[in-house]
């Protein structure tokens, strides 16, 4: 069984925001990159499947849209585990865009079962991998918070309101994860940060696209009011306050 973990490459959370170019772009100067957190959570679950089915995943390969500066994020996940790792050399414009390069790579090298995160921690769009399902005719289910693979079938746990939803599908399949797929992420050994070095990484060159969105300026959120401190026996003026200021009551 192959498979495809898609991965973006985004700022560490830590990572204080600036723009530039008139807040039309991010400056992206002194920024930490990472595998997107709930990419490498999915990377995990795989990792941990392989590590217990012998014989049931014969590989794993990490996928982006990105240009050479994020070949380090993709060193990373094969340094974590990943077998392969594939680059698709070019700036990610929209979810469209990353999707639509992500379906024509996968065209050319198909795969029995494909994860995304369900979002990416920086632009949060959540759209990507219903995308990529669409652009590959292929079934999907979103929100997974559990997955495991029996007898060729996949089983799969989504969080809904009230309960857990159980799923089965046949492959290939497209998983769409969140939280709850792996409990911690892998960190990466030193034997494995050395075999990362020799690792394949393909380099695929992009078709020719358009986005459908352009970011046409950036601004930041208001700032927060500073904190008001309320003698704890003046329950009064908490209530108007809450009520008045912050109309939360």
């Amino acid at each position: 069984m192959k498979i495809l973990v898609c991965m973006s490459n985004v700022p560490d959370t830590t990572t204080k925001i600036r723009f530039a170019a008139e807040n039309k772009s991010i400056d992206t100067t002194g920024v930490q990159w990472i595998i997107n957190p709930w990419d490498e959570l999915a990377l995990t679950r795989m990792l941990d499947l392989k590590d217990a089915n012998a014989g049931l995943i014969e590989s794993i390969t990490v996928m982006n849209v990105g240009l050479k500066d994020t070949e380090p994020t993709m060193r990373k996940a094969l340094a974590i585990g990943a077998d392969k790792g594939i680059r698709i050399n070019a700036e990610p414009k929209d979810a469209y865009y990353t999707a639509a390069q992500m379906a024509e790579a996968i065209k050319a090298e198909p795969f029995d079962l494909i994860l995304c995160g369900i979002e990416s921690s920086d632009f949060n769009g959540c759209s990507v991998g219903s995308m990529l399902a669409e652009f590959l005719d292929m079934p999907s289910v979103s929100s997974v918070s559990g997955l495991s693979i029996e007898n060729g079938q996949i089983k799969l746990n989504r969080e809904i309101d009230g309960g857990t939803e159980h799923v089965e599908s046949a492959l290939p399949f497209i998983a769409i994860v969140q939280k709850g797929i792996a409990i911690e992420p892998r960190i990466p050994a030193m034997r494995g940060i050395m075999q990362a070095r020799t690792k394949p990484l393909a380099i695929v060159e992009p078709k020719e696209m358009d986005a459908l969105t352009e970011n046409l300026v950036y601004e930041l959120p208001s700032a927060k009011a500073a904190c008001k401190m309320i003698d704890p026996e003046n329950i009064g003026e908490l209530v108007n306050l809450l009520h008045n200021e912050a109309k939360v009551i």
